[in-house]
């Protein structure tokens, strides 16, 4: 559905500064939404909020519908009544730049683990009647999430294919056992999920009387090794013997790699889902709108054709396309849901037949400027060719900053850009991308905060293809200055992407 003429910031919650070493759900959460407020933009973009495995990848969580324990914030915890300030006395030094991953989980999870001893222990009837009302609603995917994550606890963080064969075929006697041994495992789950539902809806509230819409991000692919998989095998390509992914998605070789990106997830068995009615699906984008306002999908051409990969292969260079059924999957998923406000992620090998499908439900597409400048006038990423019903970056978290960008970019782009803006600005490359996104045609235009903050290589944000390493920029307390707000106030307005009554 085309938007309105708008924009917006890039930034993952991680990214937040906290005095726990990783971005949170607590007050810096809202003095960013006071920043966009303030800078006249209507969206906050975020990548996806799942449970992330190894890598810390957003994008290879545990669950598809479950929310990352490592968001909740503790401070909000404590003005529950369910922790308290001295539970914080001991912290370490956390770095201040990056989260550093190793040292932050077991403390964050020791914290979550003593307040859910407390709730246990103290809750109210009211928070006891909210907590089963939770549980209650969203059964569908929670009681199958906290079962598979009390169950890789209790194997060591084993992968569900190696568990025994009673677990990894979903024996019914076996399950109900084991749930019973690990009744206390499985509680604690399910009230991490309670509290970061719980400060999501009001932290999404602000939000939204604020004026921001709250774009999320809903990557095509599940991981193998998530509750998803663990809990409907039969949707997805897998080996009967081992459980492994018999097919695997990725990309052929591109922009970002000359071997191609082998993500290793499972690619779907889109036949079984279409028998299905693609419930499983459904209830995905159900699950995704309780919580955000806005989806942007993850490699949206996966859904007219998607890139399989045999079991064995260790580079995406010996793959094939395959044909989906993306036209009766959306006009499902209108049917039953209506019609939904979704951004197409259409970067990448985009046909005629992947345009048609973007353009048949109206989604809007993505311009990268980053990606401007390498060629002729001909180039779909110059803004004097964009259609309105677009969305643009100056980057995106697969690319490095503009400030990251231009200085390792070719003298040929450099040359292009320069001739395309007559000049540079005082103010930095990073605020003339910034001004040609917010002044083109396309009805949205999104902002890494990255580029807003004028940082470098240092703060990009991921290296496809590199597995280890990501996702862990922050920035610092402060950093939103008064000059950057009132630079972006300024020309959000000029280039009329304002909201109406400002």
């Amino acid at each position: 559905m085309p938007f309105p003429r708008s924009s917006g910031i890039l930034l993952h919650p991680t990214s937040f500064p906290s005095r726990f070493g990783v971005g949170d759900l607590g007050l810096e959460a809202y003095r960013f939404i006071d920043f966009l407020k303030d800078t006249h933009q209507q969206y906050w973009q975020v990548l996806p909020l799942g449970p992330t495995g190894y890598g810390n990848s957003p994008y290879m969580c545990y669950s598809a519908m479950a929310g990352n324990p490592l968001l909740v914030s503790p401070e909000k915890l404590r003005d529950e009544g369910l922790l308290t300030e001295e539970d914080f006395a001991n912290l370490p030094g956390f770095p201040v730049e990056k989260v550093d991953f190793d040292q932050v989980v077991p403390i964050k999870i020791g914290l979550l683990k003593k307040a859910c001893e407390n709730f246990k222990l103290n809750a109210t009837d009211i928070q006891k009647n909210e907590f089963a009302g939770f549980c209650d609603s969203k059964a569908y995917w929670l009681d199958n999430y906290a079962l598979f994550m009390a169950l890789k606890d209790a194997h060591e963080n084993a992968s569900w294919h190696t568990w025994e064969a009673e677990f990894v075929k979903r024996d019914r006697q076996a399950l109900e056992q084991v749930q019973h041994r690990l009744n206390g495992e499985i509680y604690y789950y399910k009230f991490v999920q309670f509290e970061f539902f719980r400060q999501w809806s009001e932290l999404k509230s602000y939000a939204n009387m604020r004026g921001i819409d709250i774009i999320g991000d809903i990557p095509i692919y599940v991981a193998h090794d998530s509750a998803d998989v663990w809990a409907h095998p039969d949707i997805f390509c897998l080996d009967k013997e081992t459980g492994v992914a018999a097919q695997m998605a990725g990309v052929p070789p591109d922009y970002f790699s000359a071997t191609g990106q082998l993500w290793g997830n499972p690619v779907y068995n889109w036949e079984e889902l279409q028998k299905q009615d693609f419930k499983w699906w459904v209830q995905r984008f159900e699950a995704m709108l309780d919580y955000v306002d806005i989806i942007r999908i993850d490699h949206f051409r996966g859904f007219e054709a998607y890139w399989s990969v045999p079991q064995g292969e260790e580079t995406a260079m010996n793959g094939k396309w395959v044909e989906a059924p993306g036209d009766a999957f959306f006009a499902a998923i209108r049917e039953k849901l209506g019609k939904l406000p979704v951004l197409a992620e259409d970067l990448g090998v985009i046909t005629p037949e992947v345009e048609a499908l973007r353009d048949k439900y109206e989604f809007p597409g993505m311009k990268v400027l980053q990606f401007a400048f390498g060629s002729d006038p001909g180039n779909p990423f110059l803004p004097f060719n964009y259609p309105r019903n677009a969305v643009v970056y100056t980057g995106t978290h697969d690319n490095d900053t503009t400030v990251g960008w231009f200085n390792s970019a070719s003298d040929n782009e450099k040359h292009n850009l320069w001739l395309y803006l007559g000049c540079i600005s005082p103010e930095g490359i990073q605020w003339d991308l910034i001004r040609l996104a917010l002044s083109s045609i396309a009805n949205q235009a999104i902002i890494p905060l990255q580029d807003i903050l004028g940082l470098g290589n240092e703060a990009r944000m991921n290296f496809p293809s590199v597995a280890e390493g990501n996702w862990e920029w922050r920035y610092q307390g402060g950093a939103l200055r008064e000059e950057l707000r009132d630079r972006l106030k300024v020309l959000t307005r000029l280039n009329g992407r304002a909201p109406e009554a400002q």
